[in-house]
C-alpha cells in the first residue's frame, strides 16, 4: 500500500530508542523528511546516523518534554531544518512505576508535566500550520493501560488516560480542517522501558526477571512480547492518506491482552 508519506515533514518525540525511533524509521521508510528529538544526544545523533545511512533526511534536536521552553525551541528547530510538522508523533518514556502509598506529590506534577502538559505544548506548536494546509497527523503513542490498566503503574495509567481524552476531544474539534488524531496503545513491547520495568517488577516480587517476563507472555493470546516494528507499522498506516477517515481512534497493538469488547 502506498500510503503517499513522500516528502511530508514529521516531527517525532521520543525518536532516539524503542518504539518512537521504530516510528521515525517506518515513516522515513514511506519517504517523510523527520525531524527527531529526544533528551539524549547521543542517542539522537545514533538514530539520525542511522536514517541518513539508508538515504533517509532526518535530523534530531534534544527534547524534554517535562519543559515548556524545550518544547517550544525544539519546535522551532524542526521547523527551520524541514518545516512545519505534517505529521507530529507525540511519545515519550514512561514515568517510574509505584502506587498510591509510594508515589509523592512531586511524582505527580513530573509525570503530569512528562505527558500530559508536554502533549499539549507539542500538538500547541504544531497544529496551526496543519490547520492552515488543511491537512494533518497527529498520532499519541499511549499504552495499553488506557483500557486495561497496569498493577503497579499508578503515574502511567492515571495520565496515558488523561492523554486519551484529550486527544479524542481534539479529535473532532480539528476534523474539519483536515487533520487526524489518533492513537496507539502498545502493550507489552521489547523497549528499554520494558527491560527497566521487569527489573522493577522482579524486585517488588521477589522473582527472577526471567519469571516476570514468563508471566507477561502467558497474560498474552499471542505468546510473545511484541516488536517495536509492529507498532510503528500501525502509525505509519495512520499517518498515511489511505488513513484520512479514521480518527479519534485508540488502536492497541499488544496481542490481544486487552481482553475488553471496546
Amino acid at each position: 500500500m502506498d500510503l503517499k508519506l513522500e516528502n511530508k515533514v514529521a516531527w517525532v518525540a521520543g525518536g532516539s530508542q524503542g518504539i518512537g525511533r521504530a516510528i521515525a524509521a517506518a515513516l522515513a521508510a514511506e519517504g517523510a523528511r523527520v525531524a527527531l528529538g529526544a533528551r539524549s544526544q547521543a542517542g539522537l545523533d545514533a538514530a539520525v546516523a542511522a536514517l541518513r545511512a539508508e538515504g533517509r533526511e532526518a535530523v534530531g534536536h534534544p527534547l524534554d518534554l517535562a519543559d515548556p521552553d524545550a518544547v517550544t525551541r525544539w519546535a522551532e528547530a524542526c521547523t527551520r531544518a524541514l518545516g512545519p510538522a505534517q505529521i507530529l508523533v507525540v511519545n515519550s518514556g514512561g514515568p517510574p512505576p509505584g502506587g498510591h502509598d509510594t508515589l509523592r506529590a512531586e511524582d505527580w506534577r513530573r509525570a503530569a508535566d512528562l505527558l500530559l502538559h508536554g502533549a499539549v505544548g507539542l500538538v500547541g506548536a504544531a497544529l496551526p500550520a496543519m490547520k492552515s494546509a488543511g491537512w494533518g497527523r497527529v498520532l499519541f503513542v499511549t499504552s495499553l493501560s488506557v483500557k486495561q490498566p497496569v498493577d503497579g503503574l499508578m503515574l502511567s495509567n492515571s495520565l496515558r488516560a488523561a492523554v486519551q481524552g484529550y486527544a479524542r476531544t481534539l479529535a473532532n474539534e480539528v476534523a474539519a480542517a483536515g487533520v487526524t488524531v489518533n492513537c496507539v496503545g502498545p502493550g507489552y513491547t521489547r523497549t528499554e522501558r520494558l527491560v527497566a520495568l521487569a527489573r522493577a517488577q522482579a524486585r517488588s516480587r521477589t522473582v527472577t526477571e526471567a519469571q516476570v517476563y514468563d508471566d507477561w507472555r502467558a497474560a498474552i493470546p499471542a505468546g510473545r512480547l511484541g516488536e517495536p516494528e509492529e507498532i510503528a507499522a500501525v502509525a505509519a498506516f495512520l499517518a498515511g492518506e489511505p488513513a484520512g477517515y479514521v480518527t479519534g481512534q485508540m488502536i492497541t497493538v499488544d496481542g490481544g491482552c486487552v481482553r475488553s469488547l471496546l
